[in-house]
């Protein structure tokens, strides 16, 4: 079986989703790259979280060609494969509809950075497409999105790193990270901030948000050369 610790890793993931609340029924997946061989590990498409082990997960290479599996690949595996080409310092990628992150997707908004929780994992807004035209949801839908999450944060200047997630305009959320824990944990606290967002515009409409000083201060703890939360090696 290829890449048996990589399947076993990208399950973890898949099954911390559930565990977190951030999917219902079959919604929802996780894959994981390996950048030597180039090849993505990825959940099959609409089998019950309870019932997936590491056989199930489907290898494929980096464009979404099969290489090993029986079952088909997750109905997002277009999406998957254009970020690990475009993104090469990312490792693992996790999409959810998780309700408040999908909120904001489906008003078309981005998150902003109302306070230090945000701030801790998300160096700024995060950010929303622009819709998917007619011709793409006609064309090669699930590439295209993935497409219009490149177009917006090379267009931006956006470190995919800084700010490891991307609201998709009326859709949902994609979130990654180094590895496929780090991926499932950005898209649990996503959500949680997504929900402190989303309670805080309810209650000041025109919330002003985090200072420069106050996001650096923040993102940069625990970020970088420099970061200074938690333990050293």
């Amino acid at each position: 079986m290829l890449l048996k610790e990589l399947r076993t890793q990208v399950l973890e993931a898949n099954l911390e989703l559930v565990r977190r609340g951030l999917v219902l029924y079959t919604f929802g997946n996780a894959s994981g790259i390996d950048r030597e061989q180039n090849l993505v590990v990825i959940k099959p498409s609409g089998v019950d979280y309870d019932q997936l082990k590491p056989e199930h997960m489907v290898v494929t290479d980096i464009h979404g060609k099969i290489v090993e599996g029986d079952l088909n690949p997750s109905s997002d595996l277009d999406t998957h494969t254009l970020l690990y080409r475009e993104f090469p310092t990312i490792g693992a990628v996790v999409h959810t509809h998780s309700e408040f992150a999908t909120s904001f997707a489906q008003a078309g908004l981005p998150i902003p950075a109302l306070g230090t929780t945000h701030a801790d994992y998300f160096y700024g807004p995060v950010p929303v497409t622009a819709p998917l035209t007619d011709e793409a949801i006609g064309g090669r839908y699930v590439h295209e999105t993935g497409a219009a999450i490149v177009h917006h944060f090379q267009h931006n200047k956006i470190d995919p790193l800084a700010v490891p997630a991307c609201l998709v305009n009326g859709h949902a959320p994609f979130c990654w990270g180094r590895s496929a824990h780090d991926a499932a944990h950005n898209a649990v606290v996503l959500e949680a901030v997504a929900k402190m967002a989303y309670n805080t515009l309810t209650l000041r409409a025109n919330a002003q948000g985090v200072s420069q000083a106050l996001l650096d201060r923040h993102y940069f703890r625990k970020h970088g050369p420099k970061a200074t939360y938690g333990q050293s090696s």
